[in-house]
C-alpha cells in the first residue's frame, strides 16, 4: 500500500471509527479510495447534523464529494486546496453528532414562501416533510411538488423525505420558491396552464423614465431578449438595466411562461444603472485622491522590477477608495460584476486586465464553452478587503504589464469582492450552480489570509473543473510561472482537441453528405412512387368515368327500347293478305329474322322494331337490296308502300 493510500485510510478510520481494517479498505476500494466519498457512503447525509440558515458560516451543498482531481497534477496550490476541504469535511463529520433528544410535544413551524410578488404562509408541524410543504404550495398554486425549487437552505434530494426535526429547522423560515425548467414535459395538473402561456402571447408594459413602452412576446422568448429590445428602445446597455417587477433568481435565458409573471399582461420598470454615471463622476474626482494620498515616490519604486525576491509583507497600503467593490447584499450578478470592475479601476487605477462584466455563467460559457480554437481560461479574481495583501497584489501584480499582457491573450478574467458574507454566499451559489458543490466547497475554503486569489479554470476533454489556485502571498516571478504553466497545459490539450474536433467536423461532414445523398435518393424513389400512384390512380378513376358512362349509356339505350317497344303495333296475322308487307332482317353476325307490317305502317315503325331487336338507328344502316338504298337516310313517315317494299323485301343490317 501506497504511503498515499496509508494516509487516507487512516484519516478514514479516523473519522469514521471503523477499526476492522478489512471493512476500511472495503469501503474505500468501493469509492475508488475517494475519501469523502467514502466518509459519505459509511456516513450517510441523514445522519449527520443539518446546518440552520441562522449560521452564515456554514453552506450546505448537495453532496460531499471529492474535488475531482485535474489531468495536470503540478498545481500544488490546488493540492492544499483539496486537502484543506478534506480535512475540514473530515472535522465536520467527526465533531457533528446527530441528535438524539426529542421533545415531548410537536413544536409547530413557520414558512414565509416569496412566490413573485406573493408572501405563502404555511404552518406545519415538525414531523412534517420537505415534500407536504410542496404539496401544500401545490394546493396553494397549482404548481407540480416536481416543478418547484426552494432557495433559502439546503436543497438535497435526500432531505424530500426527512422530517423537519431531524433537520433543526428554526421556528421561522424564509423561503423563495421558483420554477425548475421543464426538461421532460409538464405534468397532467399543469399542463393545460403552462401549454397555454407558451402558445399564447405577453403584453409586458415596460416604464423607463417617463415613458411607457408596450411590448409583446410569446411565451417561448426569454427574458434576454426583452432586455435586448429595450436597449434598442431606450439606449440603455443590457447590463446597465436596473429592473423592478421581475420574479426573484430568474437568469435570462428563462422563457416569458416560466418565469413566473403574471399572464397575459404584466407590469415593468426599468432604469439605467447607478453606477455608471455615479462612477464616472467619481473617476473624475479620484485623480485629485490619489494626488493627495499617494506617494510618488512609492509610485516610482513600484514598478516593473518588482518580482517574488520581494517582500511582500509590507505595509497594508491603504485604500484610495473606502467603498466596497460590490455592496452588500448585491441582489443583481451582473449589477455586481460591472460595480466590481468599476469600483476596482476607481479605487486601484486604470492599469489592470479587464473584467468581464456579466454573470459568472456567461463567463464560463465565453471562455470554455466554444470551440477548442476560440476557447481560453477561466480566472476568477476574488477579493477580500480585509486582507493585508489586497493591495500589493492589485496595484503591483495585476499591473505588471507582462501579467497584463497574459490575461489579455489567453484568459477571461471575471471578479468578485468576498468582504461581505452576503456576497461570498452568492458567490457559493453561483459556483455551485455553475461548476457543482465541490468546486464551491474548494472556493469556500481558501482562507482571508491567503486571499486575494486566482482560480483558473479551463475545459478540457468534456469536463469544466478548477486547474489551480493562486492565493495572494506570491511575487510577480512565481504568478508569471503558473499562469505561463497553466497556459501550457491548456494549449497542448487545446491542440490535441482541435485536431479531434476538425477530424470530427470532417466526419461529420461525410456522414451529412451521405445522408443528403441517401435523401435524396429516398426522395427521388417516393417521387416516383408518387407519381406510378397517380399515374395508376388517374388510369383507374378513367376506366371507372368510361365504365359509368357505358353504363348510363346502356341504361338510357334500355329505357329508351322498353318505351319504343311499348309503342310498336302488333305483328299483323297472314290472314290480312295483300294489305301485309313482309321484311326479311339480314343482321351483321349472319342471322336473319323476319316480320310482318301493315303496308301503310311508316318507316318509323320499321326502325322502332330494329331498335327493340337491339339495333337502333344511330348505330346500324338498313340497306335495301333492289334497288341498293340506305333506308335510315329517307324520311321515316314515308310508308312501306311507297317505299315499294311490299309486299316482300329483304334489308341488310350494316354497323356504322
Amino acid at each position: 500500500m501506497s504511503e498515499n493510500r496509508e494516509e487516507i485510510l487512516a484519516d478514514f478510520q479516523a473519522c469514521t471509527g471503523i477499526e476492522d481494517v478489512a471493512e476500511a479498505i472495503y469501503h474505500l476500494d468501493e469509492t475508488n479510495w475517494d475519501l469523502l466519498r467514502a466518509v459519505s457512503r459509511v456516513m450517510p447525509p441523514d445522519s449527520q447534523s443539518f446546518q440552520p440558515r441562522s449560521d452564515p458560516d456554514v453552506m450546505v451543498v448537495d453532496d460531499y464529494i471529492n474535488v475531482p482531481s485535474s489531468p495536470i497534477e503540478t498545481a500544488t496550490d490546488m493540492m492544499e486546496v483539496g486537502n484543506n476541504v478534506g480535512h475540514s469535511v473530515a472535522n465536520n463529520l467527526t465533531s457533528e453528532q446527530p441528535s438524539t433528544s426529542r421533545n415531548s410535544t410537536v413544536k409547530i413551524l413557520k414558512f414565509n414562501i416569496q412566490y413573485c410578488d406573493r408572501i405563502i404562509t404555511i404552518e406545519l408541524p415538525e414531523t412534517a416533510t420537505i415534500y407536504d410543504l410542496k404539496l401544500k404550495l401545490f394546493n396553494e398554486l397549482k404548481i407540480s411538488p416536481c416543478r418547484q425549487l426552494l432557495s433559502g437552505w439546503a436543497r438535497m434530494a435526500q432531505y424530500e423525505n426527512t422530517p423537519f426535526s431531524a433537520l433543526q429547522l428554526p421556528q421561522e423560515s424564509a423561503l423563495l420558491l421558483t420554477l425548475k425548467p421543464a426538461e421532460g414535459g409538464f405534468t397532467a395538473d399543469d399542463d393545460l396552464e403552462v401549454q397555454e402561456r407558451l402558445s399564447g402571447k405577453y403584453t409586458l408594459n415596460i416604464k423607463c423614465e417617463d415613458k411607457t413602452y408596450n411590448l409583446k412576446y410569446p411565451g417561448t422568448q426569454n427574458i434576454l431578449k426583452v432586455k435586448a429590445d429595450v436597449y434598442t428602445l431606450t439606449n440603455i446597455h443590457v447590463r446597465n438595466q436596473i429592473w423592478s417587477g421581475w420574479p426573484p433568481n430568474i437568469d435570462d435565458q428563462t422563457m416569458l411562461a416560466l418565469s413566473g409573471i403574471n399572464y397575459p399582461e404584466h407590469d415593468l420598470t426599468v432604469k439605467r444603472s447607478c453606477f455608471v454615471n455615479h462612477n464616472k463622476d467619481k473617476k473624475q474626482n479620484n485623480t485629485n485622491i490619489v494626488q493627495i494620498d499617494s506617494d510618488d515616490d512609492e509610485f516610482e519604486d513600484a514598478s516593473e522590477s518588482f518580482n517574488v525576491d520581494d517582500d511582500y509583507f509590507v505595509d497594508n497600503i491603504p485604500s484610495k477608495r473606502t467603498e466596497p467593490l460590490i455592496p452588500d447584499n448585491i441582489e443583481d450578478e451582473i449589477v455586481g460584476s460591472i460595480s466590481f470592475s468599476e469600483q476596482f479601476t476607481n479605487r486601484y487605477g486604470p492599469v489592470h486586465p479587464a473584467f468581464y462584466q456579466s454573470t459568472l455563467e456567461d463567463a464560463i460559457k465565453e471562455a470554455c464553452q466554444k470551440p477548442a480554437a476560440e476557447r481560453k481560461i477561466l480566472a476568477i479574481y476574488l477579493h477580500h478587503d480585509s486582507s493585508v495583501l489586497t493591495n500589493v497584489f492589485c496595484t503591483q501584480l495585476l499591473g505588471y504589464e507582462s501579467v497584463m499582457q497574459m490575461f489579455e491573450t489567453n484568459f477571461i478574467l471575471w471578479g468578485w469582492d468576498l468582504t461581505f458574507e452576503s456576497n461570498r454566499t452568492r458567490l457559493q451559489t453561483y459556483v455551485n450552480n455553475a461548476l457543482g458543490a465541490t468546486a464551491a466547497m474548494s472556493l469556500r475554503n481558501i482562507p482571508v489570509d491567503r486571499l486575494p486569489a486566482l482560480v483558473l479554470i479551463m475545459r478540457i476533454r468534456s469536463s469544466t473543473d478548477i486547474f489551480s489556485v493562486i492565493h495572494g502571498n506570491v511575487g510577480v516571478n512565481e504568478l508569471l510561472s503558473s499562469l505561463i504553466e497553466a497556459v501550457e497545459v491548456f494549449t497542448e490539450h487545446q491542440r490535441v482537441e482541435i485536431v479531434e474536433e476538425k477530424e470530427r467536423a470532417e466526419r461529420e461532414l461525410v456522414k451529412w453528405e451521405q445522408d443528403e445523398a441517401y435523401r435524396e435518393s429516398l426522395e427521388a424513389d417516393r417521387a416516383k412512387e408518387e407519381a406510378r400512384r397517380q399515374q395508376a390512380q388517374a388510369e383507374s378513376e378513367a376506366r371507372q368515368r368510361i365504365e359509368n358512362e357505358k353504363a348510363q349509356e346502356l341504361a338510357r339505350k334500355e329505357a329508351h327500347r322498353k318505351e319504343v317497344e311499348a309503342s310498336l303495333p302488333s305483328e299483323p296475322p297472314l290472314s290480312q293478305g295483300d294489305g301485309i308487307a313482309k321484311i326479311r332482317f339480314r343482321l351483321p353476325n349472319g342471322l336473319s329474322i323476319e316480320r310482318r307490317f301493315q303496308a301503310n305502317t311508316p318507316l318509323k315503325v320499321l326502325f322502332d322494331f330494329l331498335t327493340v331487336k337491339g339495333f337502333p338507328r344511330e348505330e346500324y344502316k338498313v340497306i335495301s337490296s333492289w334497288p341498293r338504298r340506305d333506308l335510315t337516310l329517307l324520311d321515316i313517315n314515308n310508308t312501306l308502300k311507297e317505299l315499294k317494299l311490299c309486299p316482300q323485301e329483304t334489308v341488310i343490317l350494316e354497323e356504322r
